[in-house]
């Protein structure tokens, strides 16, 4: 499982022009699940984000969380994140989980985030139109295989 995460002043995600979910300050996760992965990969990428450090504290130092300022989530799944790219110029997406049981892990995934700060998403499967505002700019990528 591959997240990328992009500390956000605003952003938002909407379908056919219509919005389904925003927040204002906060993460966005952008969310590639990967055929072997499992709720371990959702346990550990829920754990390291909730206790990701890369709010700025007091001394304006990366060193709170989005717990420890209140912050909100935008999750994105993204399909594409696992594309494989060392052959030629089409990207191969066959390492990406299929749809249904992707869909399991997501809605795990954010249900588990959502019992801890408030989540938003978009819809699974959907053409979304991802508005991001990243802030600093911080942009982390996380793979759930290097533990």
């Amino acid at each position: 499982m591959k997240a990328v995460i992009q500390r956000s002043k605003n952003s938002s995600v909407s379908v056919a022009g219509e919005i389904k979910g925003s927040i204002k300050s906060g993460l966005v996760v952008l969310l590639g699940i990967m055929r072997e992965d499992t709720i371990a990969d959702v346990d550990y990428l829920v754990r390291k984000i909730l206790n990701l450090r890369i709010f700025d504290d007091e001394k304006g130092i990366m060193n709170k969380s989005i717990i420890d300022v209140g912050g909100e989530i935008l999750s994105i799944s993204q399909f594409t994140l696992q594309a494989e790219t060392s052959h030629g110029n089409r990207p191969s997406y066959i390492k990406a989980m299929k749809g249904e049981e992707a869909k399991v892990l997501y809605d795990d995934f954010n249900q588990k985030l959502s019992q801890i700060v408030p989540t938003y998403t978009g819809i699974f499967g959907a053409d979304m139109q991802v508005s991001i505002q990243n802030d600093g700019p911080i942009t982390i990528i996380i793979d759930s295989k290097e533990r």
